[in-house]
């Protein structure tokens, strides 16, 4: 944090030597080190309560996430309510639903058109015919 070396601290030691004499040195290390303490301790205490308030708005944003989702939720089970409902009362046959979706089968199994329309269906099989009349005549 500070970046101070051994022969730093070695030197400030021997100017306090120096500048205190032996017999207040120790009471001065004492008194140095307490309020060292009592600083590192109230910073923590301001860390602490720095990083409680920041989790007490996360807890206050994610109590607000919660409530967002209950409230999406409800709305996506009354659509599905209302989906299911309006599926009842359509109640679509199996068979008209083939039919309204434009795919018919012939009972031969071949399938049909994609639009519907037996008369282009007709025609399609009628083309196919005539050109395949043409190549047995010309063979």
């Amino acid at each position: 944090m500070l970046d101070i070396g051994f022969t730093e601290l070695l030197l400030v030691a021997v100017i306090a030597l120096v500048v205190l004499g032996p017999e207040r040195l120790p009471q001065a290390i004492r008194t140095t080190a307490y309020w060292v303490g009592k600083i590192r301790r109230s910073f923590q205490s301001v860390k602490e309560e720095l990083e409680r308030e920041i989790d007490a708005d996360g807890i206050k944003q994610q109590l607000h996430n919660e409530a967002v989702m209950k409230e999406l939720n409800k709305t996506r089970e009354q659509f599905q309510s209302q989906i299911n409902d309006l599926k009842k009362s359509v109640s679509i046959d199996p068979a008209e639903d083939q039919t309204s979706s434009g795919v018919t089968t012939s009972p031969k199994g071949e399938s049909g058109s994609v639009s519907g329309d037996d008369s282009v269906e007709k025609k399609v099989v009628n083309g196919t015919s005539a050109h395949l009349s043409k190549e047995e005549g010309g063979q």
